[in-house]
């Protein structure tokens, strides 16, 4: 037994250990034994890589056109031209950067704000708690891409835009993980020692709460991402990207759906893109939450 120092209050070993914040890359560093997260992080890893200089690389502009529409690969275009005669490799290696970039950008906005929010209510306990998750479950109620194009109507399809109606919908799923996640641990001695000290608020939810609650918001940001892509691939697809006449692999799909069966690489990249990205953020979501929850531990070479 140990005596937490100035508090008078005894804790047990077991009560130390648990006090131990769990790290992210303590948990990331073992997940990455297992297959799946390993597959994961090459896919996402090999997609981020194709948006970051896919334009540095492209061999023409996304605009300009090489041949005549609807080719098939070969020649001057190794996936075929477009609708248009444009591309079908220049456009893919330009369509994936505003997906992504918007993606990421919304899923933090609406983490870190549904996070505060999910930890204020677990460790207020009181009326705070009710009033917080009851705004919470409002916006919930709301399906995301609904929210997404509601907002795109009003306003209009801007990047910011969309980004705000996405991390507006993430919020609230990430509250009530992070709350879930924080409820059982604001019952533990190590906070009831740690405001027995005088230690601020602030301290106590950044410093307890939020590294013991970790993994499933880990899981939860990896599952964040995922929804986000396919938002905004979808309203790039029903013609609402901030630039309607960019590459975009939504749009892409758009655009090429109709000559589908005579040049199918117009549409069917950019699918496989997006397919290939939220297969990998799946892959390291569930990587991540295996490992949190102990499964497959022993197994690592899966």
């Amino acid at each position: 037994m140990t005596v937490l120092p100035g508090a008078g209050i005894t804790a047990s070993p077991a009560t130390e250990v648990a006090a131990e914040p769990i790290r992210a890359s303590s948990l990331m560093r073992r997940s990455l034994r297992l297959w799946r997260t390993r597959l994961g992080l090459i896919l996402v890893g090999l997609l981020v890589l194709v948006a970051i200089i896919g334009p540095y690389v492209a061999p023409y502009g996304p605009s300009t056109p090489v041949g005549v529409p609807n080719a098939l690969p070969g020649g001057k275009a190794a996936l075929g031209t477009d609708y248009l005669g444009q591309d079908v490799l220049s456009r893919l290696l330009y369509g994936g950067r505003s997906i992504l970039a918007m993606a990421l950008i919304a899923t933090a906005i609406g983490l870190v704000a549904g996070v505060i929010i999910g930890l204020l209510a677990a460790y207020a306990r009181n009326a705070l708690d009710d009033v917080l998750m009851r705004i919470m479950d409002v916006i919930l109620a709301f399906p995301q891409i609904m929210l997404a194009l509601v907002a795109v109507a009003i306003v209009g399809p801007h990047a910011w835009v969309i980004v705000v109606a996405i991390a507006l919908t993430t919020m609230p799923r990430a509250a009530r993980v992070a709350r879930g996640a924080a409820l059982p641990i604001v019952e533990r001695d190590f906070i009831a020692a740690s405001e027995a000290m005088g230690v601020p608020r602030w301290r106590i939810l950044l410093g307890e709460l939020l590294p013991n609650t970790l993994g499933p918001l880990m899981v939860e940001a990896s599952l964040r991402v995922t929804y986000s892509i396919g938002v905004i691939a979808a309203l790039a697809y029903l013609g609402l990207s901030p630039n309607p006449n960019g590459a975009n692999w939504g749009t892409m799909i758009q655009e090429n759906q109709i000559a589908l069966i005579v040049q199918p690489w117009g549409a069917a990249a950019p699918i496989i893109a997006i397919a290939l990205l939220t297969m990998g953020t799946g892959l390291i979501g569930d990587g991540i939450a295996r490992t949190a929850a102990g499964i497959d531990r022993s197994r690592s070479a899966e």
